[in-house]
């Protein structure tokens, strides 16, 4: 989002709406209060008529004016309709957040459980993981709700655009750069959010919402601001096939399997058109083709700027005009309430574009619940302020963060290290002590807050803590002083990388090293130290030290992105031994060379007659620090492919072979009857018990015509004691799994050799179509 000059407005306006339409101190306002003849009686207020038509009965009463005041995210009361205001523009995009307007911690709930940022929530490739602490959060959402200290439900997560670039400053708030993980990350947190089974059936237009989450930021968006082009001025010029294959899917998944409810339209342009202008991407594929029932809202002030910073249409009316005719519903920020009306006495805008974009909005609020009378005797009306903060929640924020830390090294075992009374520790670095910084950006207020060190003081009573820098930017470093104390010790631990002053919304990276002088106090205090040092990285993004991975003197490290809440205990635990690491990097790590291409390139596939080398591990043509799925443990594990259903597949329905076949003309019945299954044996040989991640990747024996160099096909988390054994089993469709986008965005089918990819072990399939 980012313009928070909305929110004194905003508070104001909810403020008034409380004083309009029914309220008690113990619960939120609400419409359809039974005991109100005067509204009870409205059809829009009757429970067993359907949503639409519910829906369309409101926007049928409102007034020209009424109607224009609810197309902005903060939405006045209707007093005669009974009907109070609403604040769409809420965040929890790792936790229930107050960096919106529609969230307050000032009653009796003063904080919410933060999670780990979502990038190292993602690095645990854990749907299940994922799915908890959707429903953790959805339902924190619903707690503050009914507690009063919300405006109102809709919460404008998760970010889900592909981390394409290892520089952009949002990458943190993603699920990395796969676009297979985006999408099940996508489909888990939207169906916890909103109260669906992780499973289950779902997705009926009259179904109750716990909380709404929207998908954002619809499409091709991740750049923010790097050498003079910022995202609000950016023309995404992006290829048919790189949209097929790597921009949408998230997206697709998101609304056909999560079925969120919400969408929001990006800043930038794509190929020359405003998102939140185009038809094409809002009606034709996301209504029209993934069947999206729900609301989409502007990025705030994207509509504004469309006029008002580069001239995209003539006249203010006309930015108007193109958005609701794409397809857009809402707008955070003002314009729709200042220039609608006048587009509709200009005759360029019709009322029922209007009364579309209202029967969606409505249908939003209706599904919350909202106009079912008191919210205290319906579904998830009794969720209250135990629920927020609650031991449970706590636990699982702790999980996440443990399961997501990444081993990065630890050739000769330094870690973990030992449990003495008699240790003595040095914690150095300017992270150690900062628990801010555990949060990432869109945090809220955590239950709680211990730092690294104060976590690692919990192990070692005779811990010493020097900052090494005056702070993460680290320009000037008290090197000699932290030396002093390394040389003292029995154990060095380093906690050292980024914050938000370095990579943030509105801030990408200019390079991809530590911070000034950070590295040289690395390298100076490792050199002395009686023993290799551990060192800790706090990032969102991928840091390029390929010095201190081939440094002897640096014996163990460990990626902890931004670990939330319990991010400090997690950390601790991990080093003295009481967790198993099991983290795998969801992002490849750049070698800071990697800072020559251009961030406006949007192009996923190398040129090798440019020298473009490509993006993420699909297609880049590099060499890299550490590699997509990268990851350590305190134990090995052994792989053996102990059964694949089918080794030859016949896609062809003629004695004609072919060089390639439209998945779209081989029909979703021949699809479904080639699904296989493949089976992994997984075997624990370590001594610690512990999670592991099983993958299963895709490599053509030629990759040709823009075929990526390996896809990943499908994930499984599993637990296994020290020497069990267990299997995973994966369920592949050849149309969903080893089809590929072509230049026109279809997906085809190709003939030839291909191996799937397990660990070191490779399988032959052969596709003949």
């Amino acid at each position: 989002m980012g313009l928070h000059s909305l929110i004194s407005l905003t508070t104001t306006i909810l403020f008034l709406s409380l004083l309009l339409v029914h309220t008690d101190s113990a619960q939120p306002p609400f419409s359809c209060d039974s005991s109100n003849p005067s509204t009870g009686s409205y059809p829009f207020c009757k429970t067993s008529l359907p949503i639409s038509e519910r829906a369309q009965d409101i926007v049928s009463r409102l007034t020209l004016d009424e109607k224009i005041s609810q197309l902005v995210n903060t939405a006045p009361p209707i007093p005669r309709l009974g009907i109070p205001g609403f604040e769409w523009w809420s965040e929890a995009l790792h936790g229930v957040a107050n960096a919106g307007p529609g969230i307050h911690f000032n009653g009796t709930i003063k904080a919410a459980t933060s999670f780990p940022q979502v990038i190292l929530t993602a690095a645990s490739f854990d749907t299940s993981l994922w799915h908890r602490i959707g429903q953790a959060i959805g339902t924190e959402a619903r707690a503050v709700y009914n507690n009063g200290q919300a405006s109102g439900l809709t919460f404008w997560a998760p970010n889900i655009n592909v981390f394409r670039d290892p520089r952009w400053g949002r990458g943190q708030e993603t699920p990395g750069e796969d676009p297979l993980v985006t999408g099940k990350y996508a489909v888990a947190y939207v169906r916890g959010v909103q109260g669906d089974s992780k499973n289950g059936e779902q997705g009926n237009p009259d179904q109750h919402l716990q909380a709404s989450a929207c998908c954002k930021h619809f499409t091709a968006y991740d750049l923010d601001d790097w050498n003079g082009v910022d995202r609000f001025h950016f023309d995404a010029r992006v290829s048919l096939q790189d949209l097929a294959d790597t921009y949408q899917p998230p997206f697709k998944s998101c609304v056909e399997q999560g079925k969120a409810s919400g969408i929001m339209c990006a800043y930038n342009r794509v190929n020359g058109v405003p998102a939140c202008a185009d038809f094409n991407l809002l009606s034709l594929t996301a209504r029209g083709k993934w069947g999206f029932n729900g609301y989409i809202v502007s990025d705030c002030d994207a509509v504004k700027i469309m006029f008002d910073s580069y001239g995209y249409t003539k006249t203010p009316e006309d930015a108007v005009v193109d958005v609701l005719k794409a397809g857009m519903d809402l707008d955070c920020g003002l314009y729709l309430k200042e220039h609608t009306k006048q587009a509709v006495e200009q005759k360029k805008l019709p009322v029922s574009e209007i009364d579309r974009a209202l029967r969606n909005i409505f249908s939003i609020r209706l599904r919350l619940g909202l106009f079912d009378g008191n919210p205290a005797k319906l579904p998830y009306g009794n969720i209250g302020p135990d629920q927020v903060c609650s031991k449970k929640h706590q636990d699982l924020a702790l999980e996440a963060a443990q399961n997501g830390i990444v081993l990065l090294k630890n050739p000769d075992r330094l870690l973990p290290l030992p449990k003495s009374k008699t240790l003595s520790l040095a914690v150095i670095g300017p992270n150690a002590n900062a628990p801010q910084t555990l949060l990432g950006n869109y945090a809220g207020v955590p239950c709680k807050s211990i730092s690294p060190l104060q976590a690692l003081q919990s192990y070692v009573k005779n811990t010493i803590y020097h900052p090494g820098c005056n702070n993460v930017e680290c320009a000037s470093a008290t090197i000699d002083e932290a030396v002093k104390i390394a040389k003292e010790v029995d154990y060095v631990v380093l906690i050292m990388g980024l914050d938000q002053t370095q990579e943030r919304e509105s801030h990408d990276r200019v390079h991809l090293e530590l911070p000034g002088k950070q590295q040289e106090l690395l390298t100076n205090v490792a050199r002395v130290a009686k023993k290799p040092v551990v060192l800790v990285l706090l990032s969102g993004g991928p840091i390029d030290i390929s010095s201190a991975k081939d440094d002897r003197t640096i014996g163990s490290i460990l990626w902890a992105g931004y670990p939330g809440e319990a991010g400090g205990i997690a950390l601790a635990n991990i080093i003295f031994g009481d967790h198993n690491p099991g983290g795998r990097l969801p992002v490849t790590w750049y070698p800071q060379d990697y800072v020559k291409v251009p961030m406006t390139d949007m192009r996923m596939r190398s040129d090798p007659s440019s020298g473009y080398p490509g993006r993420t591990y699909r297609f880049y043509k590099g060499k890299t620090v550490f590699e997509f799925g990268y990851g350590l443990s305190y134990s090995k594990y052994a792989y053996e492919v102990s059964s694949i259903t089918k080794s030859v597949l016949h896609l062809n329905q003629s004695s004609t072979v072919a060089d390639y076949k439209l998945v779209s003309e081989l029909g979703r019945d021949v699809c479904d009857k080639k699904k296989f299954s493949v089976k992994v044996g997984v075997k624990n040989q370590g001594e610690m018990a512990g999670k592991h991640t099983v993958f299963l990747f895709l490599r053509k024996a030629k990759p040709s015509n823009g075929s990526p160099i390996k896809q990943l096909l499908g994930f499984h988390r599993i637990f296994l004691k020290a020497g069990e054994r267990a299997e995973v089993e994966f369920e592949l469709s050849p149309c969903d799994h080893l089809s590929r986008a072509n230049e026109a965005g279809l997906m085809v089918m190709e003939p030839g050799l291909h191996f799937l990819v397990v660990g070191d072990e490779e399988y032959p399939l052969t596709t003949i179509v």
